[in-house]
């Protein structure tokens, strides 16, 4: 594969039909006009009880067809991919589609039963802490991975944003980032994810919309990451046509500096080591 080969494929995408700001044509549009080759749309899938920012089961009928009618379009001009990005509380079948993100965004309550999205509102995640892990922040953090871990020997095609509980938590609002009960459990997580042989996403969406100055995962993640398996995809988990490949060269130098030599990207045909 060519050099930076990584910066022609955007496989992490969301549309009008869930969360995103653009239309599936406009997104594949500028793909093509922006010279990308492979471009992979991963709706947010259907979960019963999220009525904001996923696709309800109509949409997802509609994701469908549209992204078969942009394949047929695009053919021999663009690799499109229809993709779903699934959630452990989703109800959807990740088989049926191209390949998928698993991405944990909720925490169910163990005491209230309550599903709470923890990367969006600050109340939300505060709200969780509170009322279903008596206060401790990092008791949620440990559910929040063992879902990860969970996720991962579901063996999805890329693990999504591994560390996302992390997103709102800026300068340790909520817990600690660095204490030792926060790393035994993303250690954990992250050893499923190399016992099930998962492709571990580097995720520039939350630096793109602000919440972050760093990645998903984060540095110390990714060091430990090098050794247990190295297999990393750069994505951008773009909201708009504008962010399709946000920030992948700075990504790149980073991994490289951190003493990655290569990135996987996600072709029709499976991954393509792309060396750094």
């Amino acid at each position: 594969m060519m050099a930076k080969e990584y910066l022609l494929s955007s496989v992490h995408t969301h549309t009008k039909l869930c969360d995103g700001k653009n239309t599936p044509e406009e997104m594949a549009v500028t793909a093509w006009r922006g010279g990308l080759r492979t471009l992979g749309f991963t709706g947010h899938s259907n979960t019963p009880f999220d009525l904001e920012y996923c696709m309800t089961r109509s949409r997802t009928a509609l994701y469908k067809a549209q992204v078969a009618k942009l394949k047929e379009r695009y053919s021999g001009k663009l690799d499109i991919l229809c993709g779903i990005e699934w959630d452990l509380f989703s109800d959807d079948d990740p088989a049926a589609y191209d390949y998928w993100i698993g991405s944990t965004h909720y925490l169910r309550g163990p005491k209230t039963g309550k599903y709470y999205e923890i990367d969006w509102r600050e109340s939300d995640l505060a709200a969780c802490i509170r009322d279903d892990f008596d206060g401790d922040g990092l008791a949620a953090v440990e559910a929040y991975f063992a879902n990860v871990a969970a996720l991962a020997a579901k063996k999805p095609t890329i693990l999504g944003h591994f560390d996302l509980i992390k997103k709102i938590n800026g300068d340790g609002k909520f817990f600690d980032e660095h204490a030792p009960r926060y790393r035994a459990a993303a250690d954990a997580a992250l050893m499923a994810a190399a016992r099930n042989r998962c492709v571990l996403e580097v995720n520039t969406g939350a630096v793109y919309r602000g919440f972050r100055q760093d990645y998903f995962p984060g540095d110390e993640l990714l060091k430990e990451w090098l050794p247990l398996s190295g297999n990393v995809v750069l994505t951008a988990d773009a909201h708009s046509d504008k962010a399709l490949t946000f920030g992948f060269e700075q990504a790149a130098a980073h991994l490289k500096e951190l003493g990655y030599t290569k990135v996987q990207v996600l072709t029709k045909t499976g991954f393509v080591p792309c060396e750094l």
